[in-house]
């Protein structure tokens, strides 16, 4: 398979870039490196490009492709700048559709739990969508794109997986954008107590990148067009993560409890899988306290001990 990724050189993008390479296929990436990083590709043998896919003329660099894994976005779901925002996410995708088309390409891309708001859980596509910040609003423009797409059958297939919370390797570059089992990990490793909003039983679906790569791989040889949920179908609270944290670092931290201050926060999401495992045949490997471990496991203290 003749494959391009871009946002290649960021966290779910390596981990996939990685994977297909492993398997033999020939992988492109494609990446403005603003929230990406080279490091998260050491071993990389396939061609780079830096570019943003927002104005990037892909028919100039590329003739022929079976596959387009479209991992690149703006994820801060702090910024405001709806401009930002959206020649970021809804630009970009509407570049790459019309590559897709013109090559007949079948494009994977990432969509988000994010677009489904406060709404009820557990989460399932068929309900309205109905976001609370620009991210959301801009993932939530992209998967009406593709339903539009799809519709028109201008491309071979269209897969939108909405990742959940996703955690796992190469997400250090991330910054505020990590995930929380990243940024708590951080702070209980640095001596610190592990914060988090009062009274840390905000519960989120945590779902462990390999799953996530797994999905995308899914997606691609399934052949179907659709938009579904990729998560682990259970939601793990904050304080759950900190227990597990605990036990895997070999510490001891109790939460440090704050006020939340934003008003557009969800606080519990959660996949409903049914589509998911109908479309592409995907059930998770890992359960969020068994990715924390394969991710974090090596460096508890305990076992530097016995090595």
């Amino acid at each position: 398979m003749k494959c391009l990724v871009t946002g290649g050189a960021g966290f779910i993008g390596s981990n996939l870039v990685l994977h297909l390479e492993k398997e033999g296929h020939e992988v492109t990436v494609l990446d403005n490196f603003s929230s990406g990083h080279e490091n998260n590709l050491k071993g990389f043998k396939g061609e780079m490009v830096r570019a943003d896919v927002s104005d990037f003329n892909f028919a100039s660099k590329f003739k022929k492709c079976d596959a387009l894994f479209h991992q690149a976005a703006l994820t801060d779901t702090t910024v405001t700048d709806e401009n930002k925002m959206f020649h970021a996410n809804v630009d970009g995708f509407r570049n790459l559709l019309d590559f897709a088309a013109r090559v007949r390409a079948k494009v994977i891309y990432a969509s988000s739990a994010a677009t489904y708001g406060k709404g009820p859980s557990p989460m399932r596509e068929s309900q309205k969508s109905a976001p609370t910040n620009c991210y959301g609003v801009s993932k939530a423009r992209m998967d009406e794109m593709a339903w539009k797409a799809i519709q028109d059958k201008s491309v071979p297939s269209i897969v939108g997986l909405r990742y959940f919370n996703v955690f796992g390797p190469h997400e250090d570059y991330k910054g505020s954008a990590a995930s929380m089992i990243y940024q708590l990990a951080q702070q209980m490793k640095k001596g610190l107590r592990p914060r988090v909003f009062k009274y840390g039983e905000q519960k989120r679906d945590f779902v462990y990148v390999k799953d996530v790569v797994r999905a995308n791989l899914l997606a691609y040889t399934s052949g179907k067009n659709g938009i579904v949920n990729i998560g682990t179908g259970r939601a793990t609270s904050f304080n759950e993560v900190i227990e597990t944290l605990n036990q895997v670092l070999g510490l001891d931290y109790k939460p440090d409890y704050f006020d939340n201050p934003y008003s557009f926060y969800q606080e519990h999401t959660e996949a409903d899988l049914s589509l998911a495992e109908k479309l592409l045949g995907y059930r998770p490997q890992y359960t969020t306290q068994e990715g924390m471990k394969d991710y974090l496991g090596q460096e508890s203290p305990a076992r530097s001990k016995n090595r």
